[in-house]
C-alpha cells in the first residue's frame, strides 16, 4: 500500500512497555511485544505510546470513508484520507487539525489479520525518521484499523512511473538515501534486526520534502540472532524485487533486502519496472536486462531514464550503477551491508556535472536514435556510420551532413542533423528542452552552444507551445 505526512520520531526500540488488547478490552503490561496470529479473541500487544481509537471517531474522521476520501487500496484493504486532533483521537473539521491516512482491514481472510499485528508490532514499536510513523490503532469487534501520519507525495512507485513529468536525478538520489537510511536502521540499528521483505517503489512513501519513508511492515519478520544465519520462513514478497535465494530456499536474510534495494535502485536510474511485458523480448524483467550493462564503464548509460534528457549526473550514474551491481550481486555475502550503501550514496547527492551538454550524453542520443531507427525498419547501418562521420567533426566547428556550411561555433558537444535531409527539414534542439529549428536557422548565432540531436522525421508539421518550426 501506499500514501500517507507529517513529523519525523526519534529513534527508538521495540522493547517498551506495551498495552495487551483483548476483545477490545485494555490493560497495561511490562511484557515485551508479541504477535498473535489468530483473531478476535487472542490477546494482542501494542506500544502504550500508540492512541486507541474508537471506530466511530475514525468513520467520522474519514467522512464515512466516502470515496473522495480514498487514498488507494491494495491486498491489506483501503486506505483512506482523515483529520484528528493533534494530540488526540477525536475526529475534526477536514482541513484544520492532524491529516492522517487510515488503513481499513480486509475481512476476507486470516493472512490480513496477521498483516495488522504485524504492523502494530513493528511500527508500534520502531521510530526513525525514515519509517512511516504508526500513530495509532482501532481493535472493535470485527473491525481492524490502523492510522498513520499522511505522507503528502504519495509513493515512489506513482512519481517513478505514473506521473507525467519525471522526477529529477536529484531527487531519486536523495530517495535512494532516504530508503536506504531506512533499512539500514531496521538492520543494524534496531533493538532487534528486522528484515522488511517487501522493499518496493510503491512502499516507499515520501513526505512535501520529498523525504522517504518505509511503509507496510506487514511481511516484516525478526531477523536472525545468536549464530543462526538466517530465518526460515514461507516464500513471500512481490515478485521481481525479491532475492533468487529466497524464492528458491525461503532462507531469509538481511541480504535478501539489499538485492531488493539493487531492484529499487534500478527502476529509479531507468524509470523502468521490474517486470514489465510490454518491453521488447529480452528486457521483460529488469534486472536481467540491466545485469550486462551495470558492469561496463562505457554502456551503463543505456540504463539511464531518457525522459531526464540529461539531466543527471554522469559520476552519479556511474556510481549508482556500480551500486546496484554490487547489491544485485548473485552471491548474497558478497552483497553489502546497507550501512554501506548509505555511505555510497551520500557523495551523489552534491555532484553537478549533468549530462545535458557533454559528449557522453550525445553519443547515448544518437545510440538510441540508432536503435529506434533500426525498429523502424531504417538502415541502422546506414545511419551509424552517418553519425561516426559526425562524431569525427572537432568541437569548434565543421560541416552540416550534406553540402550545407554551418557557420555556428560550437561551445560543446557535436552538431547531430537529420540524416534524412530529403524527408525532413527539421532538427531538435535539446540542451534545454525540445525545439524545432528550420534548416537556415543552422547558421544562425543564435546557434552557438548549442548541441542538436538526430531527428528521425517523426515529428511532421506539429507546433507546440515553446517550439518554433519552419520550412
Amino acid at each position: 500500500m501506499a500514501f500517507w505526512s507529517e513529523k519525523s520520531a526519534e529513534n527508538g526500540s521495540r522493547n517498551q512497555p506495551v498495552v495487551s488488547v483483548v476483545s477490545g478490552s485494555t490493560s497495561t503490561s511490562n511484557a515485551e511485544s508479541s504477535s498473535s496470529a489468530s483473531k478476535a479473541g487472542e490477546e494482542i500487544k501494542v506500544s502504550s505510546k500508540l492512541r486507541k481509537f474508537g471506530f466511530s471517531d475514525l468513520k467520522c474522521a474519514t467522512r464515512n470513508f466516502r470515496p473522495e476520501s480514498l487514498l488507494g487500496e491494495g491486498g491489506f484493504g483501503c486506505v483512506f484520507k482523515g483529520w484528528i486532533e493533534e494530540n488526540g483521537t477525536a475526529p475534526v473539521k477536514p482541513g484544520t487539525g492532524l491529516t492522517v491516512a487510515v488503513k481499513t482491514l480486509n475481512h476476507d481472510g486470516l493472512q490480513g489479520h496477521k498483516e495488522w499485528v504485524a504492523e502494530v508490532d513493528f511500527l508500534g514499536n520502531l521510530h526513525h525518521p525514515n519509517l512511516v510513523k504508526l500513530i495509532g490503532y482501532c481493535v472493535e469487534d470485527d473491525q481492524r484499523l490502523l492510522v498513520y501520519e499522511f505522507m503528502p507525495r504519495g509513493s515512489l512507485d506513482n512519481h517513478l512511473f505514473r506521473r507525467s513529468l519525471p522526477l529529477p536525478w536529484s531527487i531519486r538520489m536523495k530517495v535512494a538515501l532516504g530508503a536506504a537510511q531506512g533499512l539500514s536502521f531496521l538492520h543494524e540499528e534496531a533493538e532487534r534486526p528486522v528484515i522488511y521483505r517487501d522493499f518496493k517503489t510503491s512502499n516507499i512513501l515520501l513526505d512535501s520534502e520529498y523525504n522517504a519513508k518505509l511503509s507496510d511492515f506487514g511481511l516484516a519478520k525478526d531477523g536472525p540472532v545468536g549464530d543462526k544465519t538466517h530465518v526460515s520462513t514461507r516464500v513471500m514478497g512481490t515478485y521481481g524485487y525479491a532475492a533468487p535465494e529466497y524464492v528458491m530456499t525461503g532462507h531469509l536474510t538481511s541480504k535478501s533486502d539489499v538485492y531488493s534495494f539493487g531492484v529499487v535502485l534500478l527502476e529509479m536510474m531507468s524509470g523502468r519496472r521490474s517486470m514489465d511485458k510490454n518491453r521488447p523480448n529480452g528486457e521483460h524483467n529488469l534486472v536481467e536486462w540491466a545485469r550486462p550493462l551495470l558492469g561496463e564503464r562505457q554502456r551503463f548509460y543505456k540504463l539511464v531514464d531518457p525522459r531526464l534528457e540529461g539531466n543527471f549526473s554522469v559520476k552519479g550514474a556511474q556510481k549508482a550503477a556500480q551500486l546496484a551491481r554490487a547489491c544485485l550481486s548473485r552471491d548474497p555475502k558478497a552483497r553489502p551491508l546497507m550501512s554501506q550503501v548509505v555511505e555510497a550514496l551520500k557523495p551523489l547527492l552534491h555532484l553537478k556535472d549533468m549530462a545535458g551538454s557533454s559528449y557522453f550524453y550525445q553519443t547515448m542520443q544518437a545510440e538510441r536514435m540508432a536503435h529506434s531507427s533500426s525498429m523502424n525498419g531504417r538502415n541502422s547501418h546506414s545511419l551509424k556510420n552517418d553519425l561516426k562521420l559526425l562524431f569525427m567533426l572537432p568541437p569548434s566547428g565543421g560541416t552540416w551532413l550534406g553540402n550545407s556550411p554551418c557557420a555556428t561555433s560550437r561551445r560543446d558537444g557535436l552538431l547531430l542533423v537529420d540524416v534524412k535531409l530529403g524527408a525532413s527539414s527539421r532538427l531538435r534542439r535539446t540542451l534545454h528542452g525540445p525545439r524545432l529549428w528550420a534548416k537556415h536557422a543552422l547558421t544562425s548565432p543564435s546557434l552557438q552552444g548549442f548541441c542538436l540531436q538526430v531527428h528521425d522525421g517523426s515529428l511532421g508539421d506539429t507546433n507546440e507551445p515553446g517550439r518554433e518550426s519552419g520550412g
